[in-house]
């Protein structure tokens, strides 16, 4: 059986285990400590395995918390991150982990992270796209959409794709439309998401305030 030749402490505060003369991997603190192992301690392969999947474990869930603690992340994207680094079971299990611990809130950030994107100015179908990217899923998302609401007083209880659509024409496309050049102005709103009912009306809008401005 393979014998463990040399425990040493890492700088970050893990313990390297050594087995045959050869680094196999290190453990956390406390799966050291419960372990109770000692150099010149024998193992089965299985033992080790079991060890190395505890290390694992506890690896993912520190990254899991390193994640969460510079912003949050809905459950998916967390677990799409994690398989970075990890097989996908010990990825699910460090995700779950995390819920069980009150640090996961899918619903509050799609709700979050869908308000900072209308912030933006950004369609309805980009944020929904947004979400599906960051993990969340298509009902959670959706709700999320639905409960938009335009912060601004003036645009309280329209169409939060109008409001946006009407913000981005006066912020970056009134001067293509005052060239006339309306059609590209339409493909710009179309890319980005918008439905044709919205961009007519937008863009109906802006035109017909610039030719009262223009006294036409």
């Amino acid at each position: 059986m393979p014998t463990l030749t040399a425990i040493t402490e890492t700088k970050r505060g893990r313990y390297a285990l050594f087995f045959d003369g050869e680094f196999a991997f290190s453990l956390d603190e406390d799966t050291f400590a419960a372990c109770a192992l000692h150099a010149g301690d024998e193992l089965t392969e299985t033992e080790i395995y079991d060890l190395r999947q505890k290390s694992d474990a506890r690896r993912a869930l520190d990254k899991a918390m390193d994640l969460l603690a510079l912003r949050d992340h809905a459950a998916g994207e967390l677990y799409q991150k994690l398989c970075r680094k990890f097989d996908p079971h010990t990825a699910a299990a460090a995700v779950a982990k995390t819920g069980e611990l009150g640090l996961l809130d899918d619903a509050g950030f799609a709700r979050r992270r869908a308000a900072e994107l209308l912030r933006k100015r950004k369609s309805r179908r980009e944020i929904l796209q947004d979400l599906a990217a960051k993990g969340v899923d298509r009902e959670t998302a959706a709700a999320a959409v639905e409960a938009l609401r335009p912060e601004d007083a003036a645009e309280a209880g329209e169409d939060p794709d109008l409001a946006s659509a009407r913000a981005l024409i006066a912020r970056q496309y009134a001067r293509k439309l005052a060239e006339g050049k309306t059609q590209q102005v339409m493909a710009a709103l179309a890319r980005r998401g918008f439905s044709h009912s919205v961009i007519k009306a937008a863009v109906g809008e802006a035109v017909e305030e610039l030719e009262m401005g223009n006294g036409e």
